[in-house]
């Protein structure tokens, strides 16, 4: 029972996001910062990301001091999800000696995370910033414990926190709403 309700959470995450194809119309350079805290040279960040648990990601959420932290779910499969990341690479560079944090938790099947996952990591010099999380290993409860209006059933989904202010968007942002939203958590 536990098994399908879990598939059936699932599915109804992957459902708020078609699959599209690899490509955008969006052009991503590699050459942009693969952290803000720390800025390793660009193509030289190693992909050896291990796979995350339910709890360690609610770790990440959870920090609480003065930096900003930048959580966005994503896969790379999410058409909204792959038009947004330009945006997150711009601010990641414009704050790159700010205390903001960006955290991208892929939720790409397992079976993605050599390919697809890896591929896209490279090419935007963000595997040092993607964590990897196995969606079948997300309940309700780690919705409910981690979010105030997320349960899981789209993505993209960003969560930001400074502090104990926090904000939660479902769904692609534009360039404008990310800069202001980042922007308020910097006053």
């Amino acid at each position: 029972m536990k098994k399908i309700i879990l598939s059936t959470l699932v599915l109804i995450s992957l459902a708020g996001c078609k699959k599209e194809g690899q490509k955008t119309d969006d052009t991503i350079t590699a050459s942009d910062s693969a952290t803000v805290a720390e800025n390793p040279e660009p193509g030289k960040a190693a992909y050896f990301n291990p796979e995350s648990t339910p709890e360690k990601v609610g770790q990440i959420l959870a920090r609480n001091n003065d930096t900003v932290y930048v959580t966005n779910f994503f896969a790379t499969w999410c058409g909204p999800c792959m038009r947004e990341i330009p945006h997150f690479k711009n601010k990641m560079q414009e704050l790159k000696d700010k205390p903001v944090k960006f955290t991208f938790i892929s939720l790409d099947d397992k079976s993605e995370w050599n390919g697809a996952v890896k591929q896209f990591a490279e090419e935007n010099n963000l595997a040092s910033n993607i964590v990897l999380l196995d969606g079948q290993k997300l309940d309700p409860n780690f919705f409910k414990s981690n979010f105030k209006q997320w349960d899981g059933g789209s993505i993209p989904f960003t969560h930001i926190r400074k502090g104990d202010k926090t904000d939660e968007t479902l769904g692609m942002m534009s360039e404008d709403m990310l800069n202001s939203k980042i922007d308020t958590f910097l006053k």
